[in-house]
Order: C-alpha cells, then structure tokens, then sequence
C-alpha cells in the first residue's frame, strides 16, 4: 500500500501546478493519494506561543511523516517559491520531529514564463535543504506557458513536459521501493 501526499503552493482554484501535481499523481498510481492543504495563517511565533501548532499544520505534518513520498509542484513568484508554501514550510519546521526526514520528494513547477520555473525550484531546493529529504535531482519537470499545457479536463498535453513527469514519477517510485 503506498500513499502519495500532494502539496501545490498554489491556492487558486484553476491552479495550474495543482493541475500538474495531480497529474503526477496519476502517474505516481498510488493506493492512496491526498492533497495536503496549506491554508495556514501566517507563521508568527506570538500566535505559536500564546495559541499553539495550528491544527492544519499538525494534520499536513502528520500527512508528511505518514506518507511514503510527496511531490510539490509550485509557482514562481518574484523569482521564487510562492509565498504560502514558504509559510506552510515554516510552519512544519515548528512541529516535532521532521517529518521531512528522508522523505523521497519531488518537486515540479508550471509558470506563466518562459523558464518553467527553473528558480522557484532552486529556491525550494535551498529551502528544503534543512529538513532532509531524499530529493529527485531529475529529470526537472519546468512547465512553461503552462496556462496552454493543459486541456480542459487538466490533463498535461505537450508530449516532452508528460516524458519528463513519468520518468520522475518513475525515479519517486523507485526510491520508495528502495527505502
């Protein structure tokens, strides 16, 4: 039985990279798969020290550490990650343990641009570093002028960007039936 946890760091409703991760996890073909949510308050440590681990932090925290792998497909915002799967981040870093800690992750990325994300994914990498994850080096999946990659339905169109996103969710399998 294997169980994919899914996080977009995107919140709107059409949201292109929710439509690329849930691709990926139609390809993943878990048992299982669940969309973590990260619609967190912003990380204050008064609001921490005075109210506790909000309980959404706690569940996707425990989502995290209960999953055999994650992927996170993001935006590009600013040249970087989004700001809510920064804060969702810094939220996870202030629950117990790290349920990040060897983790097999993938993470992919679909922008408006031309680049596909290719610094939002560094800026994750960077980000993600403390925690520890196992993270997939490639292939990269970059979506670019992702509003015209997918059809009506959601599904991924262009051939190049679904050989990339199987070879991924290919080399995410591998590693879980490794660990």
């Amino acid at each position: 039985m294997t169980t994919l946890l899914g996080i977009s760091g995107s919140l709107r409703k059409a949201s292109t990279n929710t439509m690329l991760m849930r691709n990926a996890a139609d390809i993943f073909h878990p048992d299982t798969f669940i969309e973590g949510d990260i619609r967190f308050p912003l990380y204050d440590g008064d609001l921490e020290q005075a109210d506790g681990i909000p309980a959404a932090v706690q569940t996707l925290s425990d989502q995290i550490k209960a999953a055999d792998a994650v992927i996170i497909a993001t935006p590009e915002y600013n040249k970087a990650m989004s700001g809510v799967l920064k804060n969702a981040l810094d939220w996870i870093s202030r629950t117990e343990g790290n349920p990040w800690k060897n983790k097999p992750l993938a993470i992919m990325s679909a922008t408006a641009g031309r680049s596909g994300g290719e610094r939002t994914q560094f800026s994750l990498r960077l980000g993600m570093m403390t925690f520890r994850p196992h993270i997939l080096q490639g292939p990269e999946v970059l979506v670019a002028n992702s509003s015209s990659e997918f059809d009506d339905n959601g599904t991924l169109t262009g051939e190049l960007y679904v050989k990339l996103l199987t070879e991924l969710m290919d080399e995410l399998r591998r590693l879980v039936e490794v660990q």
